[in-house]
């Protein structure tokens, strides 16, 4: 059941792997694209900038989870990696356990920010008048994965906390 799940997991990072990959292409085609009106032609477009703005941020808040499971972001661990074995499982769960914190307040925080910009009918000011709920959906949604991702994180480092020391070398 757990490797189903997590299976499964892994299938979810990958799907939002892979739109995360084909938003930074229309990201570049689009932004070359209004360059190009904009400083050939001197008519530049109406829609590129919001729309860009908000895929960044869905490049930023869906792509945190997959760096998160694949330990990309960085860091530095010159003074962690000189500590013993075991404290270093100690931190690491105290920051799985932060980070798991932190993601519950943004999810909560974000939906209650999408909802409302739902009953209110917010939009943005612009030519386009996109629907301010799907940026501020990405919040929740993108927050709740990264703090799943840190719960996996944090329950795959109790066994190591509470492991012997033939994990010294972990």
């Amino acid at each position: 059941m757990t490797m189903t799940a997590l299976r499964g997991w892994d299938g979810l990072l990958a799907v939002l792997r892979w739109t995360s990959m084909a938003m930074l292409v229309f990201m570049m085609a689009s932004i070359c694209y209004d360059a190009i009106m904009r400083y050939v032609f001197t008519a530049p477009t109406s829609w590129s900038l919001e729309i860009n703005s908000f895929l960044l941020v869905y490049l930023a808040v869906i792509g945190a989870a997959e760096a998160q499971r694949h330990d990309d972001h960085i860091r530095i661990t010159y003074f962690k990696d000189k500590l013993p074995w075991r404290v270093r499982a100690a931190i690491d769960l105290t920051t799985g356990l932060l980070g798991i914190a932190f993601c519950t307040i943004m999810v909560w925080r974000g939906g209650i920010m999408a909802l409302q910009a739902f009953e209110y009918g917010e939009r943005v000011s612009s030519s386009l008048g996109t629907p301010m709920v799907y940026p501020y959906a990405l919040l929740p949604i993108g927050f709740a994965a990264l703090g799943l991702q840190f719960l996996i994180d944090a329950l795959a480092t109790v066994p190591r906390l509470v492991g012997t020391a033939d994990e010294e070398n972990t």
